[in-house]
């Protein structure tokens, strides 16, 4: 858990303000310490609307909310289709009828927080309401962090299509994730397809429509293909229902914006870095092979897998070069030529990054609320905890999270590249 030290005034010693309820436990300080019933709701209502404008996977889930002293399991219950009734009924005689088939998916709940903490120190210069501005931050980490428990997830379903390579007009079936590149970008006939696949299945729409949670780069990539096909949320006829994140809807799709839709970078080589380029061709098959980068020397006890020029390899050791750049020791021999791309695996061959697009129809997933207890809001005044000389205050927040996926048909994972597949990272 990450510490972050800045001015927070105005804090009621053990005091807990619970962002469902808007209510607060005293800890034990005078009237005069504590903070007022309009700046609880005040930063009560500032964490959680601040934290729920980044929930986007969070809103299409079923919602579960965690009751008190129910335990750390939560249960979503989803109903098999009855058969079709083809056996004509006999005039007279009652027929045997039929049962629901419920079946249970369990899951264990889990919680994560942060908090900020000041000295006092910094609250005798304070000038700023900082309280306000470390409500903010976190409910924005709190937020994300949310979000991303949800998206991680969901995109981890079984049901995956992937865009085709469109190169010079031709259109190359790709089948796999390492195969996927800056050409391999989802169009308006992709869409349609998606629809198409949700609706097979009988998937139930969401409010008339099926939902795709998509990357602004990918959103980039689609807009420019779909032209007058699509439709903004600027011509809507009735733009009071628009999604959290709307953009826009095409082929009866409704796309939701989000930064946080799943990106699959290539894997680390060294801390921050996950591409090389090659600076020195090499024609005959080695295992050293220089680079332009300034790496770290260093030997690995686990090779690094990686692709080098497209090819599966790994990387054993780094050593230094005085004349700037580095020298990598492969496990495996390769040629590759000057500027070939160095990457770690876990993305497209070349480096690419791969963006992902989770096309959703209802019920697929369910969600713990973030209501009903779901995220705390908890501020404390100096000398709370260990404190005998009043040296520390802080903010922070506390939530229990889970999702789960219900119905792996009901929603698709489309995986494309974009223009900006080379320099995307992994979120």
């Amino acid at each position: 858990m990450k510490f972050r030290k800045i001015d927070l005034t105005h804090f009621s010693a053990g005091d807990v303000i619970n962002s469902t309820a808007g209510t607060m436990e005293a800890g034990g300080v005078t009237d005069a310490n504590a903070l007022s019933p309009e700046m609880k709701t005040f930063y009560d209502k500032t964490l959680i609307t601040l934290a729920g404008a980044n929930l986007v996977h969070e809103q299409f889930g079923q919602k579960r909310p965690i009751p008190k002293h129910g335990g750390r399991t939560v249960e979503f219950r989803k109903f098999s289709k009855l058969p079709k009734a083809l056996t004509a009924i006999t005039e007279g005689v009652t027929p045997s009828g039929n049962k629901l088939s419920v079946s249970a998916v369990s899951c264990t709940v889990d919680q994560y927080g942060d908090y900020i903490e000041q000295t006092d120190m910094l609250e005798l210069t304070a000038i700023d309401n900082t309280i306000v501005e470390a409500t903010k931050e976190l409910a924005s980490q709190a937020g994300l962090t949310l979000d991303t428990v949800v998206r991680n997830e969901i995109v981890g379903g079984t049901n995956v299509m992937y865009a085709p390579k469109i190169s010079a007009g031709k259109e190359t079936e790709i089948t796999s994730r390492a195969d996927i590149t800056s050409d391999c970008r989802l169009r308006v006939k992709d869409v349609f397809k998606a629809a198409a696949e949700l609706k097979a299945v009988n998937a139930p729409k969401i409010n008339g429509s099926y939902v795709a949670i998509i990357h602004p780069y990918v959103a980039y990539d689609l807009m420019q293909e779909a032209g007058e096909q699509w439709i903004g949320i600027q011509k809507y006829a009735n733009p009071e229902n628009i999604l959290k994140g709307e953009i826009g809807t095409l082929a009866g799709v409704r796309f939701v914006e989000s930064t946080e839709a799943k990106i699959y970078g290539p894997a680390e080589i060294q801390s921050g870095i996950s591409r090389l380029t090659v600076r020195t061709a090499v024609n005959s098959a080695s295992t050293s092979i220089n680079v332009n980068e300034t790496l770290t020397a260093q030997s690995f006890s686990s090779p690094v897998p990686v692709y080098v020029n497209g090819k599966e390899n790994t990387i054993t050791a780094i050593s230094v070069n005085s004349s700037g750049g580095s020298t990598i020791t492969l496990g495996s021999s390769a040629t590759a030529p000057a500027g070939a791309v160095i990457c770690g695996r876990g993305a497209g061959l070349d480096g690419s990054a791969v963006f992902c697009t989770m096309f959703l129809g209802e019920n697929a997933y369910g969600v713990t609320d973030i209501e009903g207890g779901g995220l705390e809001h908890i501020v404390k005044q100096r000398g709370y905890g260990n404190d005998p000389l009043n040296q520390r205050s802080s903010v922070g927040w506390k939530a229990t999270k889970v999702a789960k996926r219900l119905l792996e048909e009901y929603m698709i994972r489309y995986e494309s590249g974009s223009e900006f597949s080379l320099t995307a990272e992994e979120n």
